[in-house]
């Protein structure tokens, strides 16, 4: 049955007190030192709040709901990500097709038919969308639309899809629920991202892939996958079906596979010369910008839950 189970509804109340706790340190610090512009601190803090508010009441409400939100949020990620890059004219009666599959796909995640779930995109749709193109009939620049479609429905509907699945997978741990493990994945990335940050200003010296992100640093990535890590291993057996072993090796593929996902999105904007993918979210850019890392996240830790548990 689909509802909130203790351990998740302690998670939920958890993560409400680190963003109180977050905003009792902002209004401190604009209080005490007002000759600072704390501006993008506020819109980080205000969208925080409307982020958690959302996803909360959505993934409590009821499974049919939690399912489409995150239909819509691979509307929103695919319109985004097809508005930052260059496609051909033609090629929009392609993309109708791939805007057609975000349904279907989350047709599959409710209906648990994992078997179509897991080849849609990545065979069927693979499959059709170069078909669709040959009946247009331009042959310039086909390689590149068809490449540049197929990998946008793949990382904005394919990735985030498997964050639905979670939902839908058969209830192993009573007290963590349905939502635990969606839970788990969105702090601990999350969480990554912060301890990646924290640790690359408190002690970056050494740059990573500087081409890419000047600001990554291999000590904020180490303490980034060590912080995750250790945390991983405890919270898993609270909000997953996972025992302390695979929560740290859960942790870990996370916190590689996260900044993966950061980086990832980092080049694409690097490629089209912008800052930020879009202005849907205050201080945070586009969707994609905040999505970055579980776009890589989702797909690598459900696979691996599924694997290890299922």
């Amino acid at each position: 049955m689909f509802g909130i189970a203790q351990n998740s509804l302690n998670g939920m109340v958890g993560i409400l007190i680190i963003l109180v706790v977050s905003t009792l340190i902002y209004l401190y610090k604009q209080n005490s030192n007002k000759q600072i512009d704390y501006t993008e601190l506020r819109l980080r803090i205000k969208s925080w709040w409307w982020m958690i508010a959302i996803v909360f009441i959505s993934l409590t409400f009821s499974l049919e709901t939690a399912i489409i939100f995150f239909a819509f949020l691979s509307f929103l990620a695919l319109k985004e990500f097809l508005s930052i890059i260059q496609i051909r004219h033609v090629d929009r009666r392609a993309i109708f097709w791939v805007y057609l599959a975000i349904p279907v796909q989350y047709y599959w995640v409710s209906i648990e038919w994992y078997g179509m779930f897991i080849i849609f995109i990545p065979i069927f749709l693979f499959l059709f969308i170069p078909i669709r193109l040959v009946i247009i009939g331009e042959t310039n620049g086909f390689i590149n639309s068809a490449s540049v479609i197929h990998w946008a429905a793949m990382l904005t509907v394919f990735s985030i899809s498997h964050i639905a699945y979670l939902l839908t997978l058969p209830i192993q741990n009573e007290l963590a629920g349905n939502i635990g493990p969606v839970l788990f994945l969105l702090f601990m990335t999350q969480f990554n991202d912060v301890s990646q940050y924290v640790f690359g200003k408190l002690f970056g010296k050494n740059k990573i892939i500087p081409k890419v992100s000047p600001n990554k640093t291999w000590e904020g990535f180490i303490g980034g996958v060590i912080t995750v890590t250790l945390l991983s291993g405890f919270i898993a057996p609270y909000l997953t079906s996972l025992d302390i072993f695979y929560g740290f090796m859960a942790g870990f593929i996370i916190s590689i596979f996260g900044f993966f996902g950061d980086v990832v999105i980092s080049s694409v904007k690097r490629d089209i010369n912008i800052k930020d993918t879009g202005t849907l979210i205050p201080g945070h850019g586009g969707i994609l910008d905040r999505l970055d890392s579980i776009l890589y996240t989702a797909p690598i830790f459900f696979h691996f839950l599924y694997y290890v548990k299922y």
